[in-house]
């Protein structure tokens, strides 16, 4: 078999390809956020990874493909104040035509697609481990991810949780313990979706989403 070598993002480096399992190689990639039509940024990952899932499957036996659609989201629901229209309609639509966008770019659908919606126990469940494990906390309806309990933080990027903040412009919110710890689960007004939880009614921050899905489908 041919030697498939991979820019590595956190070694910085080409490296050869070796899969966990090479009977069924898994692969896991962040869609849209389904408020608005598709621009050229939303289907750049789509070309990328829709050729890297060609490769794959001509080399290994089995390949597959996760590619999600997250359809909450804060955007999604200023999207349907904005319009006067349900949430429902909006991701619904928008969602078509993402995939026909995707397909006119001769990209090849997903293996699965699911839907941010479908996955909220894993959601909560991966959350409630979080927690016990001292890895998150609550906060005024919220919960929330500690990044200083987690010593790896920033690994990936290359970068120091410090690093990461500096230049940020954003808020620090009162409940945070720490200015980079970010929201895993927010409460929901009435006027928003919602699901129940030991937190009381409330959404998941799109932090966990990808994590729940990534799990639920790929293992």
């Amino acid at each position: 078999m041919p030697t498939l070598r991979l820019h590595n993002g956190q070694s910085r480096a080409k490296e050869d390809f070796a899969p966990i399992d090479p009977g069924n190689v898994r692969m896991y990639v962040c869609g849209p956020t389904v408020y608005d039509r598709a621009h050229v940024g939303n289907a750049r990952p789509v070309v990328v990874y829709d050729v890297l899932a060609r490769l794959l499957r001509r080399l290994y036996p089995r390949v597959t493909y996760v590619r999600n659609i997250t359809d909450v989201d804060d955007k999604i629901n200023a999207r349907a104040l904005e319009l006067g229209e349900p949430i429902a309609a909006i991701t619904a639509r928008t969602t078509a035509a993402f995939q026909a966008d995707m397909a006119e770019l001769g990209a090849l659908p997903p293996d699965v697609e699911p839907r941010a919606t479908d996955s909220v126990p894993e959601m909560i469940a991966i959350i409630e481990r979080l927690i016990a494990g001292g890895h998150a906390y609550g906060a005024q309806g919220h919960v929330l991810f500690a990044v200083a309990s987690f010593a790896e933080y920033g690994r990936l990027s290359g970068r120091s949780p410090d690093e990461l903040l500096a230049g940020a412009r954003v808020e620090v919110a009162a409940y945070k313990r720490d200015a980079g710890d970010f929201v895993l689960w927010k409460p929901s007004p009435p006027e928003l979706p919602g699901w129940d939880s030991p937190w009381g009614r409330g959404r998941p921050g799109w932090h966990i989403e990808c994590s729940a899905m990534s799990w639920r489908y790929l293992g």
